[in-house]
């Protein structure tokens, strides 16, 4: 059975887009209700865990409806897959009823925990540098939360070469400029076969 499950933040959004766009993906059954993502006590996803079962799929507008923070998600999706339960994010490179999906969903996590732990030894070693030539931090220009994960996912697709960049960039839904800014803000060496595709 293919499950839908929807989430807002606050009582300002509007769950009817997402509940949309799960209807016409085909989920016979939509969970949804109005929690903030930091909440643990979320009634209908709760109920929702409760009914999946072995063999079941799971879709969400985007992985963030999922989970309380990166750790959480990678802990939700992980125990789901254990249980045999498929995840597609409507707005995300994840469909874990293929291979491939789960390859990238790994990939995705492995390198989101570990851009994670590389972005709080940089901003420490920078804090460190600053205070000893008595200035204070502010705030880092680059890219943002989401675009940094993306870069990730994106260097991971085209170092493995199974791809053409258009299929990477229809993955991630960016643009050719924005793939290749995203490699070179990843120091990726980018193989100029790879420029022709």
């Amino acid at each position: 059975m293919k499950y839908g499950y929807a989430r807002i933040s606050t009582k300002d959004q509007n769950l009817n887009m997402q509940i949309d766009a799960l209807k016409k993906y085909g989920c016979q059954q939509i969970y949804s209700e109005q929690a903030t993502g930091a909440k643990a006590d979320r009634p209908k996803w709760l109920e929702l865990l409760s009914q999946i079962k072995n063999g079941d799929t799971l879709v969400v507008w985007k992985l963030d409806r999922m989970g309380r923070s990166l750790h959480h998600l990678i802990k939700v999706v992980n125990e789901l897959m254990l249980r045999n339960v498929s995840i597609i994010s409507l707005n995300d490179p994840i469909n874990t009823t293929t291979a491939q999906g789960k390859l990238m969903f790994n990939i995705f996590a492995s390198l989101a925990e570990f851009e994670k732990d590389l972005i709080r030894e940089r901003t420490m070693a920078g804090l460190r540098s600053a205070r000893v030539r008595g200035r204070m931090g502010g705030r880092p220009k680059g890219l943002s939360l989401e675009a940094k994960r993306k870069a990730c996912t994106a260097e991971a697709l085209y170092t493995q070469k199974e791809l053409t960049i258009n299929e990477i960039t229809q993955q991630l839904n960016i643009s050719k400029t924005t793939l290749y800014k995203y490699l070179r803000y990843r120091n990726v060496k980018i193989f100029s076969d790879k420029l022709k595709k």
